[in-house]
């Protein structure tokens, strides 16, 4: 059965569910198209202010159809081309989503699961949950970004080493590598995933997008970077946000 991906409110974060658990969620081009259509949505709504992205069961996702796959192999590679394309539009939309996304990870993430785990913001696992980069194991390199997400994370021998050899690593190892935020009991990452979306809805909305609009293009020159800081700092200032918010810490501190 082909994976779905399953939305619902939760208070002001829309959470969006990996739903094909014969498969572990295996990515599929319907998912890809439904994601991008998600979150087309919650762009433009006011009242969702964060998107939690989790699989159903007791995984998050083992990445790519390998029987679809297999299957592309027969016909032109047009075909897997177009696959693919699906696919890093969709981590594309992640990346520049102005709002935060933040992946609640259970039990296996695998080859293209992990790619969408590292493409949202932030990532909160159980502490079962366990990574594996597993395209070596099927003669395939990386897609969805993952060879350019761990790249900056880890640095380049790090990043070469968890991609060639594709050895299964703990929440626990991940978090130390600082690819994990947070961890949380077996079972219990949506849960603490949801309060840590609860946490940034207090935060100004502008103040999240700015950030994670600095922080994405932070590889340019330094100078580039301080312009661009600039540029957000004296737009967000000038906000009627940014006047009450001064107005409310100075009151605070002046008991």
């Amino acid at each position: 059965m082909t994976t779905e991906l399953q939305t619902e409110r939760q208070g002001q974060t829309l959470v969006m569910t990996l739903s094909g658990p014969a498969t572990r969620n295996a990515l599929s081009p319907q998912v890809y198209a439904a994601g991008i259509e998600t979150l087309n949505m919650a762009e433009s709504s006011p009242d969702v202010r964060a998107v939690v992205l989790t699989g159903a069961g007791d995984h998050f996702c083992a990445g790519g159809d390998l029987q679809r796959l297999a299957h592309n192999r027969q016909h032109d590679m047009q075909v897997q081309g177009a696959n693919l394309d699906a696919f890093h539009q969709w981590i594309e939309a992640l990346r520049s989503f102005p709002k935060p996304v933040i992946a609640a990870v259970e039990g296996v993430a695998a080859g293209g699961g992990v790619s969408l785990a590292l493409a949202c913001d932030l990532i909160v696992a159980s502490e079962s949950a366990r990574f594996v980069m597993a395209y070596n194991k099927v003669a395939l390199s990386p897609d969805g970004g993952a060879s350019w997400h761990l790249s900056r994370a880890l640095g380049r021998g790090k990043a070469l080493e968890c991609l060639w050899l594709g050895e299964q690593q703990s929440a626990q190892q991940w978090q130390a590598l600082g690819l994990v935020s947070r961890l949380a009991p077996a079972g219990m990452a949506l849960d603490h995933a949801l309060q840590l979306a609860e946490q940034l809805a207090q935060v100004a909305p502008q103040v999240l997008t700015s950030v994670k609009e600095l922080v994405n293009d932070a590889d340019r020159p330094l100078r580039a970077q301080l312009d661009a800081e600039k540029q957000q700092f004296l737009v967000n200032l000038s906000r009627p946000e940014a006047g009450q918010a001064i107005e409310r810490f100075l009151r605070g501190k002046g008991r």
